[in-house]
């Protein structure tokens, strides 16, 4: 998944370390203060992304979203949350200090040891280009469910634990047909709220990658064009930009799903970097490009810098091509997407939008890439995402999306606890999905941040078969 999994033992390593100094050593630690300083980057970062992109209540998110990643030293973090300047700071024991500042509407940026100046320009978010080919999905109240199996669904997917790990879930939307005939929001949370996805962030930089294909911009099967590895003689100048997409890159960039090392390099790109793309191009092989899968955020901070050079370069001018290009024409008016202070947008995990704007996302790939009859993506496009990728059967891994369709532990997991087969999800750490099922028309958005074992995916299937056994659908033929 994204980086909260590895944040966790990071969080916990550095502040051990901290309070101890020689715990973190124990745990392998050689590095113990960019281990830190990553920690307060996570926080200051969250944290301010939380209050002033999503507008939630910063000692709720605290104590829901990241406290539970420091264990039983998350008291040893200090966090201030200014809002006159839009900033927050996260100190750890006198060990590291970060700094986030609210750049609308680029979201929150890292700005740890930078001048104000040195950061992205604030800026008037991008005016529509013109009115949503998607058709509305709902009106403005919230969609109560009709049947009371519906109802019945609904609540149990909200039931929470009465000790920890909680699920914390946030928001549901249940979209049948193209409309949304049930939705559920937790205290605080509505209809219009921004919430992150993590991962499934991957997804929409999927999308984007697809429009650029479609218009002749971009070739997934050619080297991709990092200037760093212009070199035919570097052997990273055979990546493509698919091999990127589908994990496959071969790059020395940490974040496997199960590596927990508080020195994860892909941590340190998202939480202690300026420039993420420019530092995950400075990661060597580890393994033949397309030979290897491996999990990390390093191939889509890639692939983000690449959509970002097509778009003109400059923030503004990129994130005017991505309201353009997708954000407008699907109607996603409450997404905001999160840049770096070098001005990428950090397309593998910072994607916060309303739960109706996920899902909106999920039927632009329902329809194969179609929206208000106009195809947006290329033909078979929907299709090459959702099959399973060489080598990454076991968890079950397409190319930007997690997918059933195939052999593999993954796959036959949720299909056996009530996912059908063809369905496959965005999906983002600690309980973020998006599930298009395409037999039954169904998108099925859940938000929130759990910390249930396997991100809450048991519940996810059980919501999944309640839906389709409550409107009694069948398989489309």
């Amino acid at each position: 998944m994204t980086p909260p999994r590895r944040l966790a033992c990071l969080l916990r390593a550095a502040a051990a370390f901290a309070a101890c100094g020689t715990a973190a050593l124990l745990a392998g630690c050689a590095a113990p203060e960019r281990a830190a300083l990553t920690a307060t980057g996570y926080v200051s970062h969250q944290l301010c992304s939380a209050v002033f992109v999503g507008g939630l209540e910063p000692d709720r998110y605290f104590r829901q979203a990241i406290a539970p990643l420091g264990g039983p030293f998350a008291g040893l973090f200090r966090q201030e949350v200014d809002r006159a300047h839009g900033e927050v700071r996260a100190s750890l024991a006198g060990l590291a200090e970060s700094r986030a500042v609210y750049r609308p509407p680029l979201g929150c940026v890292n700005a740890t040891g930078l001048p104000t100046g040195d950061l992205p320009p604030v800026a008037a978010p991008p005016a529509a280009s013109a009115p949503p080919l998607l058709p509305p999905i709902a009106g403005p109240a919230v969609v109560e469910p009709s049947m009371p199996a519906l109802q019945a669904a609904l609540a149990r997917a909200f039931d929470e634990t009465p000790q920890p790990p909680h699920p914390n879930t946030q928001a549901i939307v249940v979209l049948h047909d193209d409309r949304v005939i049930a939705e559920r929001y937790a205290d605080g949370i509505g209809v219009d709220t921004p919430l992150p996805g993590w991962s499934a962030t991957k997804s929409m930089t999927n999308a984007l990658l697809g429009i650029l294909v479609r218009a002749g911009r971009l070739d997934m099967q050619a080297p991709a064009p990092v200037a760093a590895w212009a070199d035919p003689h570097d052997p990273r100048h055979a990546i493509t930009p698919d091999e990127l997409l589908r994990m496959t890159s071969g790059l020395a960039m940490g974040q496997t799903l199960h590596d927990v090392s508080p020195f994860d390099p892909a941590a340190q790109m998202l939480f202690a970097s300026h420039d993420m793309a420019k530092r995950a191009a400075r990661a060597p092989l580890a393994d033949p490009p397309g030979t290897h899968w491996n999990y990390s955020d390093a191939n889509t901070m890639l692939l983000s810098r690449l959509i970002a050079d097509r778009a003109g370069g400059d923030p503004a001018s990129v994130l005017a091509y991505v309201h353009r290009a997708l954000f407008d024409k699907l109607g996603m008016r409450g997404a905001t997407l999160e840049f770096d202070a070098a001005g990428t947008p950090i397309g593998g995990s910072h994607l916060w939008a309303p739960a109706r704007d996920w899902a909106r996302l999920g039927l632009l790939f329902l329809h194969d890439g179609v929206v208000g009859g106009e195809r947006i993506l290329p033909e078979r496009w929907v299709d090459a995402s959702a099959r399973m990728t060489p080598g990454a059967d076991y968890v079950g891994y397409g190319a930007g999306f997690w997918t059933n369709r195939g052999p593999g532990y993954g796959a036959q997991y949720r299909i056996a606890h009530g996912m059908p087969a063809d369905a496959y999800m965005m999906r983002g750490s600690y309980g973020q999905y998006v599930v298009i099922v395409p037999s039954r028309q169904l998108v099925v958005v859940r938000l929130g941040p759990a910390f249930t074992p396997r991100d809450d995916m048991d519940a996810v299937c059980r919501l999944i078969a309640d839906v389709i056994d409550a409107l009694g659908i069948r398989p489309a033929a």
